[in-house]
């Protein structure tokens, strides 16, 4: 009696499934630049998740009495030019920096991510309405689109992550349609065609699982674009606003009392690039991952 094995897509015939290939996490924590990406960005999202339960004081409580105040055992980094404590304030100020260019992240690539999807799947004038679409928004500096949505309709978090998300469309999308266009040719997805199966079917059973790996990598890599984008934004004043906290905004209000206090500029600062940093290295060593994994099947 024969025993048939079932392929997975995408899967060479005679190839062992699952456990024959490297985890993505040994993947990742094999070179030391994933090791310290992976560490730099597990520490710091436990300091913006936990962070806050640690908060002494409200991070928007003012009190001029202590104002611009050294560290001490009641601020421990001492107190801003509104008598804010430093230390609750930093605690509280990685919320808003992670969470909406990630948020303006996920939203680009359920638009423009699934958009470009399907229409390269498609091909004919619906790829090429697409395309041209993307290239023409890519025409205009990064930086002058969100500028330019937050001066027209205010700087309020909702506006943040749309003007992120329309800016990193146009690079999501060519990311996405040259992952679609190494696989649209494969085997499995010619199967599911001869089978009958409707497009929508096709790309999300077929296509979409064989390029979460290059997806995952640009996802991250513009989780820090937008990370910087909303630090610059909020330096400008065109961020997130005030009384809340934010290591942006923190960087911006400190700039007159640099020498008096420069823990307040000096911390945030370092959180941000640390956040970046360990989000960049991480999202490299998952590039050379994916990269080298799908060598290995050619």
């Amino acid at each position: 009696m024969s025993i048939a094995v079932l392929q997975q897509p995408g899967e060479a015939p005679g190839e062992a499934p699952g456990p024959g290939r490297p985890a993505l996490w040994r993947g990742l924590m094999a070179a030391p630049d994933g090791r310290v990406g992976v560490g730099l960005t597990v520490a710091m999202l436990l300091l913006i998740v936990f962070g806050p339960l640690a908060a002494p004081y409200s991070p928007t409580a003012i009190n001029l009495a202590p104002a611009n105040q050294p560290p001490s055992f009641e601020h421990l980094l001492g107190a801003d030019h509104l008598g804010r404590d430093v230390f609750s304030r930093f605690l509280w100020g990685g919320r808003s920096i992670l969470a909406i260019p990630l948020m303006a992240v996920i939203l680009t690539y359920a638009t423009a991510g699934l958009l470009s999807l399907v229409a390269t799947y498609r091909g004919g004038a619906v790829d090429l309405v697409v395309c041209r679409f993307f290239e023409l928004m890519m025409s205009l500096p990064a930086l002058l689109k969100i500028l330019l949505l937050v001066a027209a309709f205010g700087p309020t978090t909702g506006v943040l992550i749309v003007a992120i998300a329309i800016t990193n469309m146009p690079g999501a999308s060519r990311v996405v349609r040259g992952a679609v266009l190494g696989e649209i040719r494969a085997d499995y997805v010619q199967a599911a065609q001869a089978r009958g199966e409707a497009t929508l079917s096709v790309v999300v059973r077929e296509i979409l699982p064989n390029v979460l790996g290059p997806v995952a990598a640009d996802f991250a890599l513009r989780i820090t674009w937008g990370i910087i984008a909303l630090s610059t934004l909020s330096f400008l004043g065109l961020g997130v606003q005030p009384p809340e906290a934010d290591w942006g905004l923190m960087i911006q209000e400190s700039r007159s009392s640099l020498q008096k206090a420069p823990l307040i500029t000096i911390l945030p600062a370092m959180a941000i690039a640390a956040l970046s940093i360990g989000l960049n290295l991480a999202s490299d060593a998952l590039v050379r991952h994916v990269t080298s994994q799908g060598n290995g099947r050619r």
